[in-house]
């Protein structure tokens, strides 16, 4: 006879321990259920006058407080005496305080972060030499994913601390290009030359106007300022169209595009650099 067979499963069924066992197990689906609920409802409820960032926090927080009073039930059920155990986990709050500041840190900067709001989940973000799409705003970080589609997390601690530029935030951007023709050009010939590629180019929006900004006389070229606006989803277009249609353009204008180069002047008053010229290489010895 084995052990399984000796074993009276009625019995042990209708014992104490696994009568409270099957409640707990099905006070923990219900609870489940309902929180798993409302916590859709009120995202459903929400999508029409909050935005994706705060729709996903207020999701995480109902979770939490959720799983809180989910353990809170659970160990009343056990019969464990919670004021001896809030005591407890007070004297142990303290302790892990100190042992996580750097955590708390993070925590209170992503409040901050969550009441300004400087970005949403799925915009284009540049901190530092980091540029990538929010894929999620946490309580500790921030998850990023980049064009080149790598996955990158940033504290919230950083994030508060540090410039922040929200690149997609405005419906339309300025594209700032710098433009150097040679010093021999007419000036005012290149600027007309941009004014009317800038037209020209679908992408370019009418208004606001262009900029087209002579910007300073450069080591060797005099050197433009170039801004076009345009909505901010035809980035990659625009900057590959204008770019080709300036080399083109100034190519048929005979504009001279330079290369920096380097001139070497002894002064009216010293005499000229001695220049040899050899018609044949130096044979080897």
């Amino acid at each position: 006879m084995t052990i399984l067979s000796m074993i009276d499963w009625q019995a042990l069924w209708e014992t104490p321990e696994m009568i409270k066992f099957f409640r707990i197990a099905a006070q923990l689906i219900v609870v489940l259920t309902v929180l798993w609920v409302f916590s859709y409802a009120l995202s459903r409820l929400l999508v029409k006058h909050y935005s994706l960032h705060f729709r996903v926090l207020a999701r995480k927080l109902i979770f939490y407080v959720g799983a809180m009073v989910i353990l809170v039930t659970i160990l009343m059920e056990l019969g464990f005496n919670l004021t001896g155990l809030l005591a407890t986990a007070g004297i142990a709050t303290v302790a892990i305080g100190f042992a996580a500041q750097t955590s708390l840190g993070n925590l209170i900067s992503g409040l901050f972060l969550v009441a300004e709001q400087p970005f949403r989940i799925g915009d284009l973000v540049r901190v530092q030499d980091v540029l990538g799409f929010v894929e999620s705003i946490d309580l500790l970080s921030v998850k990023f994913r980049t064009l080149d589609n790598l996955f990158i997390r940033i504290p919230n601690e950083t994030m508060l601390k540090n410039p922040v530029t929200t690149v997609t935030r405005y419906p339309i951007r300025r594209m700032d290009l710098k433009i150097g023709v040679a010093y021999k050009e007419d000036v005012s010939r290149v600027m007309r030359i941009l004014q009317e590629l800038a037209e020209a180019n679908p992408l370019v929006l009418d208004q606001p106007r262009s900029l087209i900004l002579f910007d300073q006389f450069g080591d060797s070229a005099l050197e433009f300022k170039f801004g076009v606006w345009f909505e901010k989803s035809n980035y990659l277009d625009l900057r590959n169209s204008i770019m080709r249609e300036i080399k083109e353009r100034f190519d048929h204008e005979g504009i001279e595009i330079p290369f920096p180069h380097l001139s070497l002047y002894a002064g009216s008053a010293s005499a000229p650099l001695p220049v040899e010229i050899k018609s044949k290489a130096p044979s080897k010895s």
